[in-house]
């Protein structure tokens, strides 16, 4: 206590001998409050762009992304009207976010204020082109993921009363939104804006699929079936007979989509491929390749670059085919990998799954020395629901923030005699750890703003998200797992995918590849049937520039690494290097970029 006092007499003293020191003492509170006032500000912007983006969007910017205060609403964003009101509330944000002083701000309010700035930019950037008169397709469309969530497995758990009345609000909400969503692709037929034919036709019986013959059989109502014993008589009953009511109310209107689907849009989709055939097309694809990939990169620059990638992985490839006791001419290499019964060793699902669950615990226990920032969240493996298992491609879905669910790596098995295990084990890293899994749960556990938080989904981050998957593939090597060269193989097989996006998609939209050049490209330079080639290029050809984030991203990231290592030598870290990518959560790539740098400076000295 003395010491204290002493202390404080000192600093008084002082003072009062400097007069700007007394000044500026005298002045700190003032200071202080203004920073806290902008942080205040700031924060409170951000809360209110993630409930804006979550209400205009819930599926895809709450469900999807783990923030389950949003699973009894599915949004009206498509609507002309509430799309205005969207852009008009970013534009309003846009002004707001303008009169936050940065200086007055920590290193921390500083990121969220240029994060914040990114989105709202990003958001206002596809503003002038008609999105909402393409509002479902084959791939991603709103009637089938919420008959995915019937199964309770997914990011949007059944296992209260509450659950199941959120769930029930969706689904009642389900009819208006088809009834929105068909008035719009009637605008864009008049437009021109409409999907290719071969989209139409895969889209017709996924939605016929969910048409049911009564109440009971429809996959709206299944969660009934799977109430828990826990609810009360009087709940079930209840429940029971709101889904029955809300299913009967529903099937009409899915009735209507499939009819308006055979009989106006299908005979109006467009012959074309690309979206450079839509009206103002080519601006349109730009926009998107900005979006996905944060870069001022342009169709022709990515397309080259696709295929030099192509060029360079192959021949890596090759270099593999003594160690795989293959002797024939290199055309035919991945043909014969194909054909190889020793990679399909499976009978059932269940094999499947535990083989998956081998390589987790291989990987669990090489992960310490690579990475000091890990999830407390666990992965779960799970097998693809079987109503989107014939179009889907193996995925991952994040965990709750409440900790409802875990997160999950969906592995689509359509049959298991034919599942081949070349990839499993970089499919583990990219879906699973240290890929999607670390950063998402990460996120979850970080005190960042929600709209930090909840990012993995959107395509705008696809870069960093998508980018980093990839690069966690490549760890395969520093894991150890790729000297088996069956899973070397596997890895650089799905590099390879990632760099014939690059020409595909860019070769789709922009130069005027027809779908069929698409697939036969990927039947060529891949090896892979014509049906596996066609599910891919179909689902480019509705996701424009999604499927370059991959490439792009991962190839940022190393970038950045050889940067780090080049500069710093011995002073090099895996885990600090790791710590300094994730640790920010989603980052666009200049962003990253721009951290990154700043660690190397530090660090140097």
């Amino acid at each position: 206590m003395q010491s204290s006092r002493l202390s404080a007499a000192v600093l008084i003293a002082s003072l009062l001998a400097s007069p700007l020191a007394l000044d500026a003492a005298l002045a700190a509170p003032a200071v202080k409050q203004e920073a806290s006032q902008a942080s205040r500000q700031l924060a409170q912007l951000a809360n209110d762009f993630h409930i804006a983006r979550a209400s205009f969007d819930p599926l895809l910017f709450a469900t999807a992304n783990g923030d389950s205060r949003y699973n009894d609403q599915i949004g009206m964003a498509i609507a002309p009207d509430v799309r205005a009101k969207q852009f008009a509330a970013y534009r309003q944000m846009q002004a707001r976010l303008a009169t936050i002083p940065r200086t007055q701000l920590a290193d921390q309010d500083k990121m969220t204020l240029d994060l914040l700035a990114y989105e709202l930019d990003a958001a206002l950037a596809l503003a002038p082109f008609p999105e909402h008169l393409l509002p479902l397709n084959h791939f991603d469309n709103i009637p089938s993921t919420l008959a995915n969530y019937a199964s309770g497995t997914g990011s949007q758990p059944l296992g209260t009363v509450k659950q199941y009345q959120d769930y029930l609000s969706r689904v009642r909400q389900l009819a208006p939104w088809i009834d929105q969503a068909i008035a719009n692709m009637r605008e864009g037929i008049k437009k021109g804006v409409v999907h290719p034919k071969a989209i139409t036709q895969a889209m017709l019986p996924q939605m016929a699929a969910l048409r049911s013959k009564s109440a009971e059989s429809s996959v709206y109502y299944s969660p009934i079936a799977r109430m828990p014993a826990s609810f009360s008589a009087a709940d079930k009953a209840r429940l029971a007979r709101d889904y029955r009511t809300a299913v009967e109310q529903l099937d009409p209107a899915l009735e209507r989509l499939v009819r308006f689907l055979e009989s106006e849009y299908l005979p109006a989709s467009r012959k074309s491929t690309g979206w450079n055939s839509l009206p103002n097309g080519g601006a349109w694809y730009q926009a998107r390749i900005h979006d996905s990939t944060n870069l001022p990169l342009g169709p022709q620059e990515i397309h080259d670059l696709g295929l030099k990638e192509v060029a360079r992985i192959s021949a890596t490839m090759l270099s593999l085919r003594l160690k795989l006791d293959f002797a024939g001419s290199t055309q035919s290499f991945t043909q014969w990998m194909r054909g190889q019964k020793r990679f399909t060793p499976f009978a059932t699902e269940a094999e499947v799954l535990d083989e998956y669950r081998e390589i987790y615990d291989l990987v669990q226990a090489r992960l310490p020395a690579y990475f000091s920032l890990v999830p407390k969240s666990k992965l779960v493996v799970d097998l693809e629901p079987a109503l989107t298992r014939a179009t889907a491609s193996d995925h991952y879905t994040p965990p709750a923030a409440d900790g409802s669910h875990p997160g999950v790596f969906w592995a689509v098995v359509n049959d298991p005699k034919d599942y081949n295990r070349t990839g499993m084990a970089s499919l583990l890293l990219h879906e699973g750890v240290p890929g999607h899994h670390f950063h998402a749960a990460l996120l979850k556990e970080m005190p960042l703003p929600d709209f930090r938080k909840f990012s993995t989904e959107n395509q705008n981050n696809a870069a960093y998200t998508e980018g980093w998957a990839l690069y966690a593939e490549t760890l395969g090597k520093n894991f150890g797992l790729y000297e088996d060269p069956v899973w070397h193989y596997g890895h650089l097989n799905a590099e390879l995918l990632r760099a014939v996006r690059l020409v595909v998609d860019t070769g789709m939209h922009s130069m005027g590849w027809p779908r069929e050049k698409a697939i036969a490209y990927m039947v060529e330079t891949l090896g892979v049937p014509e049906e596996r080639a066609k599910n891919q290029v179909e689902r480019y050809m509705v996701w424009p520039a999604q499927a370059l984030s991959y490439k792009i991203g991962a190839m940022k990231i190393l970038e950045l690494r050889d940067r780090a290592q080049r500069e710093l030598g011995a002073k090099f870290s895996y885990p600090a290097f790791h710590a300094v990518v994730l640790g920010d959560g989603t980052l666009p790539l200049p962003i990253l970029e721009t951290r990154v740098n700043e660690w190397i400076a530090k660090a140097k000295k």
